[in-house]
């Protein structure tokens, strides 16, 4: 797999800001067939940084449902792989340069 196609994009929540200060650690959204070795491959050619770990989860799928005018509309949101990724002493990446 390409590197663009094993990220799919950053994770930037509360929880994920303070692990990023904290601990360099650095969460991100990848491709469900992703294995931890194409993850460290594809953070280390984009960003340009040393990994040193690579823990992966994958978040389940949640129900969730809508009232409307026409009754309630049940569907599913999707299932995703989360990658979280710890560098270097003295690395950093910048996910904020391109907002």
């Amino acid at each position: 797999m390409q590197s663009a196609e094993v990220l799919i994009k950053p994770i930037l929540s509360e929880k994920a800001n303070a692990q990023q200060e904290k601990l360099k650690r650095y969460a991100f959204k990848v491709n469900r067939k992703a294995n931890k070795l194409e993850i460290k491959k594809a953070v280390e050619n984009f960003y340009g940084v040393s990994v040193v770990d690579v823990n992966t989860l994958v978040a389940p799928g949640k129900n969730k449902t809508k009232f409307t005018k026409a009754g309630f509309i049940k569907g599913v949101r999707p299932a995703y792989k989360k990658a979280l990724i710890t560098l270097a002493e003295g690395d950093t990446i910048d996910l904020y340069a391109n907002i």
